[in-house]
């Protein structure tokens, strides 16, 4: 059975790597994409879809949707048909419990693994909701996600270039030239680096410095 998606994120460098990550696996087709809460919108309107593979928190310059929740509202009561997969860096356990109350709707969080996306999506296209174990112990354990973060590790000087750089968009190719250094040069830093900050993945590292500000994103 194939499952058409439409992907939304506020990031390109995110789009890119999760979007890789979904065509990936058999019978799945990205066949449209976009990056706020307006364009998404069209993009249903536009695109037949089976499932929405979406970010919890997009800029909405227009001022036009709320917040996340109530997006997740919106369409749910424009597409009621629609399968919705959220990717978010909340552990805020009132706004999870919100949205995973919904049946339809299944949530992972944007450090967790590739593989655990493409549960999701497998499990959402069965008429399933998923959620990542990230957010399964955000709501076991509410106490402990509404305490602050400690600290992030410090970074090295060259690993926060090579951090800041991707996040901006640029490949590792596009870095190594930039910076005048060979293209392993580029891949230890950026694994070094998200060693430090225990991501594991693209959309994981460019999750974690939007929300936690380590470089002043």
């Amino acid at each position: 059975m194939s499952i058409r998606i439409i992907l939304a994120d506020d990031h390109p460098f995110v789009i890119l790597g999760v979007r890789a990550a979904l065509e990936m696996q058999a019978g799945v087709t990205v066949v449209d994409q976009a990056t706020d809460p307006v364009s998404l919108i069209e993009c249903l309107r536009s695109t037949p879809c089976d499932m929405l593979v979406t970010d919890l928190s997009m800029p909405d310059h227009s001022f036009a949707v709320d917040d996340g929740l109530n997006l997740v509202r919106r369409i749910r009561s424009g597409w009621p048909q629609l399968r919705i997969v959220v990717m978010t860096t909340l552990t805020n356990p009132a706004i999870l419990r919100a949205i995973v109350s919904d049946g339809a709707v299944s949530m992972v969080g944007k450090a967790e693994s590739m593989d655990e996306l493409r549960q999701a999506v497998l499990a959402a296209r069965d008429g399933h909701a998923y959620l990542g174990r990230s957010i399964i112990e955000a709501l076991a354990h509410p106490q402990d996600c509404e305490c602050e973060r400690p600290p992030a590790p410090r970074l090295t000087g060259k690993q926060a270039e090579v951090v800041r750089l991707l996040v901006s968009g640029q490949s590792i190719s596009d870095i190594a030239a930039a910076l005048g250094c060979d293209r392993r040069t580029v891949t230890r830093q950026k694994r070094e680096a998200m060693a430090k900050l225990g991501v594991t993945n693209d959309p994981g590292l460019f999750s974690y410095v939007r929300a936690y500000g380590i470089l002043n994103f």
